[in-house]
This record gives structure tokens, sequence and C-alpha cells, in this order.
């Protein structure tokens, strides 16, 4: 086996640069003179035999595509790094640290909270940051390691990332207070295919939510879209149709005072899982798989209680 002749101080350094695409803008972050990031950049690619960045005069620098595939891999290893000194300082001690997580827009409100709450009743030397985005942009986040860990619906998860279930929605009929069926629990979908429907119109929530009608044989007539949770609340509670939505919350008064009435359906539907992604092959922080089970624990506790 070869020896290793790079250190682990090059590695940041190169980090840096392709962070921030500078050599003066990673000097400034790390607080080191540019000439300390460049020679450590020069050295790497001298031990590797292989040219990482581009240099581009007055245009800062770009990854090669070996570099891109070096600092993939170097960003995971990075983050260990940091948590086995962390694991050194505070052996036998509680877990310390920070850890990003990553929250499906609708989703934030209903779970989030908890979850974040039962992590810091069990770790509080977990400093977790939150980064509230829609499904894709989420994905992306995990890709670049600006989150360790996303809360997403199981849909659409592409090969490079794993998942753990930790919950269910299932989709439910919301109509307004005065309307026929109101006073029901429960209904056929068929019994409001004539009449208009208001479509939670997100990318990826809205085609489900769709789909969940017209599984159902219904060909909706939706009136309006909203990518808005609250916004299709209020505009059902208003008398602007009936929706499809798959989070509950406990209160049935819209912003606007009007109230909904929420109905379960009758026909075979198709439930949303409520997942934990991460990237695949990579290895969890201790902070990451301590908020796993926190979670995992904290809905099947709430669960127990219904």
């Amino acid at each position: 086996m070869a020896e290793v002749g790079f250190t682990l101080t090059q590695l940041r350094y190169f980090a840096a640069a392709a962070e921030q695409g500078s050599m003066t803008a990673a000097s400034r972050q790390l607080m080191v003179s540019q000439s300390a990031i460049s020679t450590a950049v020069a050295q790497l690619e001298k031990e590797l035999g292989v040219q990482l960045l581009l240099r581009h005069h007055a245009r800062g620098l770009t990854l090669t595509a070996a570099g891109e595939e070096f600092y993939r891999e170097l960003r995971s290893y990075l983050v260990h790094t940091t948590e086995l000194a962390e694991v050194a300082r505070s052996a036998g001690q509680a877990l310390v640290g920070d850890l990003s997580i990553g929250c499906f827009t609708t989703l934030g409100p209903f779970e989030l909270p908890r979850l974040l709450a039962a992590c810091e009743d069990e770790h509080p030397g977990i400093r977790i940051s939150v980064v509230e985005d829609e499904h894709a942009a989420l994905k992306n986040a995990l890709r670049s390691g600006r989150c360790e860990l996303a809360l997403l619906y199981g849909y659409d998860l592409d090969d490079d990332i794993d998942h753990v279930r930790i919950g269910v929605a299932a989709p439910y009929v919301l109509v307004a207070k005065g309307h026929r069926l109101a006073r029901r629990k429960k209904v056929a979908l068929a019994e409001l295919g004539e009449e208009p429907m208001v479509l939670l119109d997100l990318p990826h929530s809205g085609p489900y939510l769709e789909r969940v009608v017209t599984t159902a044989g219904v060909r909706p007539v939706i009136r309006h879209r909203s990518g808005g949770f609250e916004t299709v609340r209020a505009m059902v509670a208003n008398g602007q149709g009936w929706s499809v939505l798959n989070q509950r919350p406990a209160s049935s008064t819209t912003y606007d005072g009007a109230e909904v009435v929420n109905l379960e359906i009758s026909d075979p539907v198709e439930p949303l899982e409520i997942v934990l992604a991460s990237m695949k092959g990579v290895r969890l922080t201790s902070r990451a798989q301590a908020f796993v089970r926190s979670s995992v624990r904290e809905v099947r506790r709430r669960a127990g209680g219904r």
C-alpha cells in the first residue's frame, strides 16, 4: 500500500478553495495567508499526481473532473475528522457539535418542531440548524453537503439517496364547515366529482394529490391552484371548493377565522411515507444517527398516544 504524503491541513485548505472558488476568499475564511492556501493546494496536487483546480486569471477557480470527484469524497471525510476530534474531547460525555437538517416546506410546521425538541431533550449538546426548501432543492442540499439529513416525503428519491421511514401521512378530504357533506365521517371521492376543487400545487405534492383523486375514477374540476397550504384551507373554508391534503392541523380554524372539516376517504388511497433522507454510501455522523433514533422514537410515541 502506497504511503499517503498529504496532510489534513492541505485537505482543509483545498476544500476551502473549492468551496469559495477563490484562493483569496479561502484565505479570508481560514484567516491564513493566500500564499499558504496556494502552496498547500499545489503540494496536494503534486502528491496526488493530478490537477484538482483550474486557475483562471481574475475569474477565480474551478474544479477539474478529478477535483470534483475528490472534493465529493473529501467533504464526508472532513466531517468525520471534526467528529473524531469532538469524540476525543468529549469521551464519556454527551454528544456535542453541529448538525444541519433539511426540511420540506409543508412538513415543517407539523413534524419538525417535535423532532427537534425530542433530539434536544436527549442530546442538548447537539446544535441543530435547519434548511427549509422544496423537494428537489433539498436533494441538492444533501448532495452538496449543506445538510446531512433531510425530512421529506418518500417520493422521487434518486438512487444516490438513502432513507429511513419515520411515519406516514394519509390523504383526506377537506370541506367547508357548511358543506353538504360536512357532517359525514367518510366520503367517496366520486361524491365530490362534480364540484370545483382547490389543489395544493407544489412540485411533486400537486401531482400526487391529483393522482389520489384520479385513481378513484374522478376527473377533478380544479378551480384554484395554490402553493400555500393555509391559502388552500382558507379557500375551502370560504366555499371556493373542496380539497385533498395529507397534513392535519390541530385547529379547524383558518387564518381568516373561517372553519373547515376533515373527512376520511372511503376509496383505497396511497399514503405518503415521511422519511429522513441522507446520501447513500456516506456514513452518518453520530449526531445525525442520534437524530434519526430520537425521531423514530418520537413518532412511535405520538402514534401510541393517539
